[in-house]
């Protein structure tokens, strides 16, 4: 496993998916994110970590276009934006889920997965008026890729149950569902891990590193489990205060007494690991 994060490490940047270049973002004078950078590379699984107030949400939310930096530039492959489109996400590739869970509760597992694709139903939107061969071709595509998802995130038994029924650790799964079905180059997940068990980590984590192996998508990870990042993650940024204050292998990050630093608070003459 450490051979293949370094490996995957070692690849050139020639082939990013993600690239931010000094991204700063204030709010009331308040600096959330100080010249920020990172390169993601694709088919990597990149985290990004930090002490609560890091940055590591705003950062997640600047790529996904919720918020404008005032200064910096983010790049998607070979496109450079000021300021992301939220409303073109989608249609560039990328795909996220959400700290809290943003799922329509009274609405059945695959109504909810199948609303990943709503951008490709809103395409077709006035060929579905008329009844066109086209628009029945998408719509059963859509309901395919709907079914291949939820058989792969073993979602088959709760199909048609109402998501509001259901077990949080499950909710979550369904929402990774909902942002996997449109087989995106860049998956952004926000805290996938909150609120769920030990065994339910377990089970994302191997349903995440499937969804890059599997599906070809490269992932970026906000999250608060160190255990799960180094065990999970090829590179780790870690964010402090608004600043990128180290960024490596989780071999790497672990042992850098700056991080430690950072997580613990005090000086760290001898202690060279940051405890997971």
């Amino acid at each position: 496993m450490i051979e293949g994060r370094r490996e995957r490490a070692a690849q050139s940047l020639a082939r990013e998916v993600l690239r931010l270049a000094n991204i700063s973002l204030t709010f009331g004078g308040v600096a959330a994110l100080r010249d920020v950078d990172l390169e993601v590379a694709q088919g990597e699984i990149r985290a990004v970590i930090g002490p609560n107030g890091a940055g590591k949400s705003s950062l997640l939310n600047v790529v996904s276009g919720l918020y404008r930096p005032d200064r910096g530039q983010v790049w998607f492959d070979e496109r450079s934006f000021r300021e992301v489109p939220p409303s073109k996400l989608a249609t560039y590739g990328v795909a996220r889920t959400f700290q809290n869970l943003a799922l329509f509760k009274g609405m059945s597992v695959f109504d909810n997965v199948l609303m990943g694709l709503a951008h490709r139903m809103r395409a077709g939107f006035l060929r579905q008026i008329v009844g066109s061969p086209l628009a029945r071709r998408i719509e059963a595509e859509n309901r395919a890729a709907a079914e291949t998802v939820i058989g792969f995130l073993d979602l088959t038994d709760v199909h048609d149950h109402t998501v509001g029924t259901l077990p949080y650790g499950v909710q979550k799964r369904v929402e990774l569902a909902r942002a996997l079905v449109a087989r995106p180059k860049l998956l952004l997940l926000d805290e996938p891990f909150a609120g769920v068990t030990v065994t339910e980590k377990q089970e994302l984590s191997l349903h995440v590193r499937n969804a890059r192996d599997s599906f070809g998508a490269t992932v970026v990870l906000i999250e608060h489990d160190i255990g799960v990042v180094m065990g999970l993650s090829d590179r780790v940024a870690v964010l402090d205060y608004g600043r990128k204050i180290a960024d490596g292998t989780p071999e790497q990050v672990r042992t850098d007494p700056v991080v430690i630093d950072a997580y613990l608070g005090v000086a760290h003459e001898n202690d060279t690991e940051l405890a997971i």
